[in-house]
């Protein structure tokens, strides 16, 4: 696993979408067309808006698909992922080629059809975050590190949903959705190349945890030190506990 720090989180953003678009731009170059995993929430705000603004990149070239969704929310529902990434990414970019998760309509249908579609080929690059309690993806402690299913139906803990909370993209707990669908961590590491971008000080204990401690499904980020090609973005507050010649590695 490769660690950068920077100072704060647009120079972190900018740096990941850097990475990022060299990894796509290869993949169209190499083999025409490029697949990739792009993930949501308050943490990728600074990377994708960056990554929507990089040059050079043949976006109708680019398959997307969905990291995970809320179970029983509305696209038109402030939170709702597929609404963050139509207009966060989607839209901003002009990719026709895309895989949302409706998580309104027959999810374990929608896990079953997209599953396969996500399998068909492998995956180029996939953006990624690391949650308050060291989830990847909806993955939350203990997560499941062995099935090699594509896509799961999981519940979500009270510290993933207060996290919601705490972003501002609900008013209260009892309003966050207690199932989602979400990537599998296995299928996530299939993937050639994982980005993961982590910002702010409320992560820094699940960064330490994951960066440093053991790999466990108690701290499901952990995994990503087994893959061969992970780099994990971080900015000063985020990486505040780690070891300091961590903390200053970029």
């Amino acid at each position: 696993m490769n660690v950068k720090v920077f100072h704060d989180k647009a120079s972190l953003g900018k740096a990941a979408a850097e990475q990022a678009a060299i990894a796509i731009r290869r993949a169209v170059q190499d083999r025409g067309g490029a697949r990739i995993i792009a993930a949501t929430g308050a943490s990728q705000f600074e990377f994708l808006d960056a990554l929507t603004r990089e040059p050079e990149i043949e976006w109708q070239r680019v398959e997307m698909f969905h990291l995970d969704e809320y179970i029983g929310l509305p696209v038109t529902h402030p939170a709702s992922f597929r609404k963050y990434l139509l207009e966060r990414l989607i839209h901003k970019t002009g990719i026709t080629q895309y895989h949302l998760l409706d998580g309104d309509n027959n999810p374990e249908g929608v896990v079953h059809r997209l599953g396969e579609e996500l399998k068909a080929a492998p995956i180029d690059v996939a953006f990624v975050g690391i949650g308050e309690n060291g989830h990847l993806a909806f993955n939350d402690p203990p997560a499941d590190f062995k099935t090699e299913e594509a896509y799961l139906i999981v519940n979500l803990d009270e510290a993933c949903r207060s996290q919601q909370v705490g972003e501002g993209w609900f008013a209260g707990v009892s309003e966050v959705p207690r199932q989602a669908i979400s990537m599998s961590v296995r299928q996530i590491l299939k993937a050639k190349e994982i980005i993961a971008v982590v910002p702010d000080a409320r992560k820094a204990q699940a960064v330490k945890s994951c960066v440093e401690g053991e790999i466990t499904p108690l701290a499901p980020a952990s995994i990503l030190r087994t893959h061969p090609n992970t780099t994990v973005y971080l900015e000063r507050n985020s990486a505040a506990l780690l070891r300091p010649e961590l903390r200053s590695s970029a």
